[in-house]
């Protein structure tokens, strides 16, 4: 029998079996850490989503109401997001700060009164008495862990809508045109060019496929620079929806979308078929009445540091000139602002600040010949279609909720400066 038990004692089988089970062990207790290393970082991808949603709806919300209210808009997002009951105050009032954000140094600085920028710092921590619990974590002796996240939205501009031509529809531009450095054509649909143009480089071309450009037989062989330019994208027209709110802020000479060269809040009110310069009053808004054959400017008149709301239909005479100016119609007319010849829209100055103008109108747009643009903006609900003088583009904004149509034989002038006047609302993006 002795000699039996020592037998046994010397057999090796099975001893990998007990191997076997150290690193079974192993392997449990590596997933099993894994496991609570990925719950972790779900909590935290899920704190960062809740941040951004949160900042987000906070900047968004700033653009129309007060700091306060924004804030809370914030932290009523983040609770949506993440329930109170089961996540605690992830987001408090006090963790949303408004200020304004330095792209170079990637740094916020903190200002109650800015809307340019937002910062959130939601958090799971034992602090706020809601860290995230971990489950084998707790053998390190660690069961609870502190997890925190930040997000920086800020406000812009969008290139295209500072300079160039932006239309929800077609965009349509013959032949012949040369495109400087920093011009934009948008359209929300697609882009149609005809033969020899040029496009600088830096020009921008873009439509949400940019496969879908609309060009000749001759393709981009007779477009230098067409190729480089296009891009993909997409733009929500929201200053075409903020076109009853410049109005109301036009004619009561209050608000926001009021020039800073309107001095009085006091309208000149005009009953007239025929606007001439002695009509006009600098620093005054002009609320000018309708009659049946529509509103007529007299050719020459130069429109300075005025603001024109009427609900005709425009006809600008031969040369006028806009500095300094807005004319504002509610006429939903295919041609509810039309011209003769020569309009010129803003003043020509080699891009200096001021002297910018603006047309707004609830219909289109036709200037048939030689409109120049130097600073100046037109925005329109419906169809714009104009022919440009060959070298009067210096400083362009069009934004169209329909088509843009122009000729051929033109030079679309990059500015960069001396349209702070023209009306724009922000859209807004993740910075950090």
């Amino acid at each position: 029998m002795t000699g039996h038990f020592r037998s046994f004692a010397a057999r090796a089988e099975g001893s990998m079996t007990i191997l076997s089970l150290y690193f079974l062990a192993g392997v449990l207790a590596v997933s099993a850490f894994a496991i609570d290393f990925g719950y972790l970082m779900s909590a935290r991808n899920q704190l960062q989503v809740g941040a951004d949603a949160a900042a987000h709806a906070a900047l968004y919300f700033r653009e129309k109401n007060d700091a306060d209210a924004a804030r809370a808009k914030a932290v009523e997002i983040a609770n949506h997001s993440m329930p109170a009951a089961d996540y605690g105050d992830v987001l408090r009032v006090q963790d949303v700060a408004f200020g304004h954000w330095d792209y170079a140094s990637r740094t916020f600085t903190p200002d109650p009164h800015s809307r340019e920028a937002v910062r959130v710092l939601p958090g799971r921590t034992a602090s706020r008495g809601n860290p995230v619990a971990a489950h084998l974590f707790r053998f390190l002796n660690k069961p609870f862990w502190d997890l925190s996240a930040q997000a920086v939205f800020v406000t812009y501009v969008p290139h295209c809508m500072r300079e160039g031509f932006v239309g929800d529809r077609v965009v349509d531009i013959q032949s012949n045109n040369g495109y400087e450095d920093g011009f934009c054509l948008h359209s929300n649909e697609y882009v149609s060019v005809n033969s020899n143009n040029t496009f600088e480089p830096g020009t921008v071309v873009s439509m949400p496929d940019s496969g879908d450009i609309d060009l000749p037989r001759s393709g981009f062989e007779t477009n230098p620079g067409l190729k480089a330019a296009l891009r993909s994208g997409y733009y929500r027209l929201r200053i075409l929806r903020q076109l009853d709110q410049i109005h109301d802020d036009l004619y009561f000479a209050s608000g926001e979308f009021l020039p800073d060269y309107i001095t009085s809040s006091v309208p000149v009110v005009l009953d007239v078929k025929k606007l001439t310069t002695a009509d006009l009053v600098p620093g005054r808004v002009h609320r000018v009445g309708c009659r049946s054959n529509g509103l007529t400017v007299d050719p020459g008149t130069v429109l300075s540091e005025v603001v024109v709301v009427t609900d005709c239909a425009i006809k600008f005479g031969q040369g006028v000139t806009l500095e300094d100016a807005v004319v504002f119609t509610r006429d939903t007319g295919a041609k509810s602002v039309s011209a003769a010849s020569s309009l010129q829209i803003g003043r020509n100055d080699a891009c200096a600040e001021g002297g910018g103008a603006q047309i707004v109108t609830y219909g289109g747009v036709d200037v048939p010949s030689d409109l120049r643009f130097y600073g100046g903006q037109i925005i329109a609900l419906d169809h714009v279609q104009f022919s440009a003088n060959a070298g009067g583009i210096e400083g362009a904004s069009i934004i169209s909720g329909s088509t843009i149509s122009g000729t051929s034989n033109m030079t679309m002038g990059f500015c960069g400066s001396g349209m702070e006047t023209n009306f724009s609302v922000p859209y807004f993006k993740l910075a950090y």
